[in-house]
């Protein structure tokens, strides 16, 4: 006893050296955002000895290369296989099916160069805003899988939505069919270990990507995979933001109705995602793929949508979804419409935002009005007033919980994912988003969005102007945790 009091007494005798020794490692050995970095040094003077407890459940940057490097060189092994589309487009030899394309071969081009995202335009898309429909859909697609079903989903619940999904896999790999399961380490940590072996008994396979140190207990906040995909047959695949849970069906009370996009893809673009499943698979499990080339996407042309399957995270080079949503908002000529449950922009999004409403487009943001983080919540609307200034106009959806995260660029060019217009979904998540090139379905989004706008409360200047002092000082707070939130 005498020994933890001793120890305990130096720790707190010597505890500004120690907050002075984070602080240098913070600023001399992790080559973060000068913003993020000031955060943190204020958190660490403030806070002493807890500041340093938080930045080790949700900052510590140290490790990120050693983390990524296996996953780095994985996804560099499919470098060649973009070569000849690039080559193809730089010498102008690369034929487009609709003359539409070319007008926007430079958002196209950044994306094959950026996260080597091929370009497809033989698919098609079925939309989805509501869970029931979606989930109706994804078990009708496993009911009928004949060879193979890829699962990766960021929360994965064990409730009554949960045990038709894993009821539903099990009987199929019973039946032969090869089930891979991968959940994220953080969403998924209340997965129920009694599915967990109901997989396995049934010959399916399961994969946590960055797995908790401690049960239910996960010390690593950032890097969490926040994709949702599913691949089954070669034949369609699901992207969007539904996860797998019965909230997601609308029945949480707490959120009530839950608004939503997700798509059902069909075509070449479905082999873009099954390598990024792969390659969060390998990460994650430690496992290869072998004889990839049976999973490949049926040859059939289906369709005829323009889509760029583009994935970003803290392993990428450029934050590449991210920079198709600056490149949609900076080029955009006549509107520019985004929902997204979580608004907290970047320098460079805050002002192309601001520039567009300046510039007299149609630029509209829908976000929600019952916050899931309050922090969030409050960090978003503090970015509003300025933006409501020039021209940017605000709806808060009154429906339910509004989880879509849609961007939509003039007539033509739509963007439908995982990632949020949010610092986190920009740097410390990994996000998967489908660029869609189709003016029907750019139509489809917008009149959803029309759709969406009875059921919202429209967040006027005047009104944004009077909100009270508790309001404000929430909102100033908040943004100052911005870059972590």
């Amino acid at each position: 006893m005498d020994f933890l009091f001793t120890s305990y007494g130096w720790v707190f005798r010597n505890i500004l050296w120690l907050n002075i020794l984070f602080a240098i490692l913070l600023v001399f050995f992790e080559r973060r955002n000068p913003t993020s970095t000031w955060l943190w040094l204020m958190v660490l003077t403030f806070l002493p000895g807890i500041g340093f407890i938080l930045y080790l459940f949700i900052g510590q940057d140290l490790s990120k290369k050693k983390l990524f490097k296996t996953k780095e060189e994985e996804d560099y092994c499919f470098r060649d296989i973009v070569l000849v589309q690039e080559k193809q487009m730089d010498k102008d030899e690369y034929r487009y099916r609709d003359p539409n394309y070319i007008k926007y071969e430079d958002l196209i081009k950044m994306h094959l160069i950026s996260s080597e995202s091929f370009f497809t335009q033989d698919n098609n898309v079925e939309i989805y805003f509501d869970g029931e429909d979606k989930f109706r859909a994804l078990l009708d697609g496993i009911h009928n899988a004949k060879h193979y079903i890829h699962l990766q989903y960021y929360i994965f619940k064990s409730d009554g939505l949960g045990k038709k999904v894993i009821e539903s896999l099990c009987k199929k790999a019973r039946e032969g069919v090869e089930v891979k399961l991968l959940v994220d380490g953080m969403g998924g940590r209340k997965f129920s270990k009694k599915y967990i072996n109901q997989l396995k008994e049934s010959g399916a396979e399961f994969g946590v990507f960055f797995p908790p140190f401690v049960p239910l207990v996960s010390l690593r906040i950032n890097y969490r995979n926040h994709r949702k995909i599913c691949i089954i047959d070669g034949r369609e695949a699901f992207v969007g933001g539904f996860n797998v849970g019965d909230e997601y069906i609308g029945l949480s009370k707490k959120f009530g109705y839950w608004r939503d996009t997700h798509i059902k893809i069909k075509g070449s673009a479905i082999s873009s995602l099954q390598w990024r499943f792969f390659l969060d698979w390998r990460f994650a499990t430690g496992k290869e793929i072998t004889q990839c080339q049976t999973y490949l996407a049926e040859e059939d042309s289906l369709g005829d949508t323009g889509i760029q399957i583009v994935s970003s995270g803290p392993d990428s080079k450029w934050p590449s979804i991210k920079d198709g949503y600056l490149k949609m908002i900076s080029n955009a000529r006549e509107k520019v419409y985004i929902e997204t449950p979580y608004f907290i922009p970047d320098d460079s999004i805050f002002e192309a935002l601001k520039l567009a409403g300046l510039s007299g487009l149609d630029v509209r943001v829908m976000i929600p009005c019952k916050p899931d983080h309050p922090f969030v919540y409050w960090a978003s609307m503090s970015y509003i007033g300025e933006l409501l200034q020039a021209g940017v106009k605000f709806y808060t959806y009154e429906k339910g919980f509004l989880h879509s995260k849609v961007v939509l660029m003039d007539d033509f060019v739509s963007s439908i994912g995982t990632a949020n217009l949010d610092i986190r979904s920009f740097k410390l998540n990994f996000e998967v988003n489908a660029f869609l090139y189709d003016e029907s379905i750019n139509l489809k989004l917008t009149d959803k969005f029309i759709d969406d706008l009875q059921y919202c409360k429209e967040v006027t200047l005047e009104e944004y102007n009077n909100r009270s002092g508790i309001v404000k000082i929430k909102e100033s707070f908040s943004r100052l945790l911005s870059p972590i939130l």
